[in-house]
């Protein structure tokens, strides 16, 4: 009889069982600690060894060690938490959340880890801290937004002990952060509107914190910027010497929230509206474009606008659209080779990815007074 077939006490017929981790070590001739390590890739083993029990397993028609019992016994989840900064509905509306996600997931996929998806906050009368965060079994989290050390989800994270990449933040003690130099990318942007003789440069931003608010932003609603991405890229035009004439705060990147931002801008008078603008993300850019136009308005004859992304934005034909490109899908894959580094127990350092200005038609000279 063979050792993966037994007699029932019932009819004394051979009984099919699932073959087992020994099984395979038998029929390898290996012991069972050498075949656990053929599957799992880690420890010295040599690359005849492994091939053998895994054309044992294959011959016996074992799939591998039992994904449960590989987890408690390595006492981790084999889940990567992966926190977006908004409700799911609207961050799938958004390519680049999905391009960083294609990359993250390519790179974490061949280790054997899964993703959880945790909606952000999307609104002030929404928790904080979805309760995901606080319960959910994950190894890693991810934040796929420009979180500060006084974040409540971060702070949650740090309670649990779940180690944290934070995509665009800088400088949080203790936790890896993955960014781009978009403040400087947004800097060469309006210095390329600049050179283009415009003085009067409006920006339509992301979201200023979880409140999510929509309008024209004062003074005192500038120093309540919590998330991070908007405030760099605001200093972005201040670096390169400019005060915008309106600063228009989004609750979201969407194209609806530019063309809405649009019309908040450009509706005053040739003499005193924006000849140019500046938005934080493509979306919100094309948002404006087809705002300006609705209001027949020309683009650039009469305004300027410039993105950040790099996006194909194929509903803007002919036009092509001015933006700062980022490495989106690079990325996502940088966040998966960060985790695989700690779950490894390395201590990852952050990065900082480089982005270029590419100059579409949505751009030109200022129109004269």
């Amino acid at each position: 009889m063979s050792a993966l077939t037994q007699t029932s006490e019932a009819g004394g017929g051979p009984v099919s069982q699932r073959p087992t981790l020994a099984d395979v070590a038998s029929a390898a001739g290996v012991s069972v600690s050498t075949a656990s390590l053929a599957f799992s890739g880690a420890g010295p083993i040599a690359d005849s060894t492994r091939r053998r029990v895994l054309d044992a397993a294959a011959g016996l028609g074992y799939s591998g060690p039992n994904p449960l019992g590989r987890q408690l016994r390595s006492g981790r989840s084999g889940i990567v938490g992966v926190v977006v900064g908004d409700a799911l509905k609207r961050s799938f509306r958004d390519p680049v959340s999905i391009q960083m996600l294609d990359g993250l997931v390519d790179t974490l996929g061949p280790l054997g880890l899964g993703v959880l998806l945790i909606p952000g906050p999307t609104g002030p009368d929404e928790p904080a801290v979805d309760p995901l965060v606080e319960s959910a079994a994950m190894d890693v989290a991810v934040m796929l937004w420009g979180a500060n050390e006084d974040d409540p989800t971060l702070q949650a994270l740090g309670r649990r002990g779940i180690p944290a990449v934070v995509v665009e933040g800088q400088d949080l003690p203790g936790v890896v952060t993955i960014g781009i130099t978009d403040r400087e990318g947004v800097a060469d942007a309006t210095r390329h509107l600049l050179g283009l003789g415009h003085e009067r440069i409006a920006t339509v931003t992301l979201p200023f914190g979880p409140d999510r608010r929509s309008g024209l932003a004062d003074e005192a609603r500038l120093r309540e910027i919590t998330w991070t991405i908007a405030r760099r890229r605001l200093d972005g035009l201040r670096d390169a010497g400019v005060t915008p004439t309106a600063v228009y705060e989004t609750p979201a990147s969407l194209v609806e929230h530019g063309a809405t931002a649009a019309r908040a801008l450009l509706s005053g008078p040739p003499a005193t509206r924006p000849t140019a603008v500046v938005a934080q993300s493509d979306l919100l850019a094309s948002g404006v474009v087809l705002g300006a136009r609705e209001m027949g308005l020309r683009v650039p004859e009469d305004v300027s606008v410039a993105g950040f992304d790099g996006l194909d934005l194929p509903w803007l034909a002919p036009d092509l659209l001015t933006t700062v490109t980022q490495p989106i899908a690079e990325k996502g894959a940088t966040v998966g080779r960060v985790i695989q580094g700690l779950l490894a127990g390395e201590t990852p350092a952050d990065d900082v990815l480089p982005v270029q200005l590419r100059v579409g038609t949505t751009t030109g000279p200022a129109p004269q007074a």
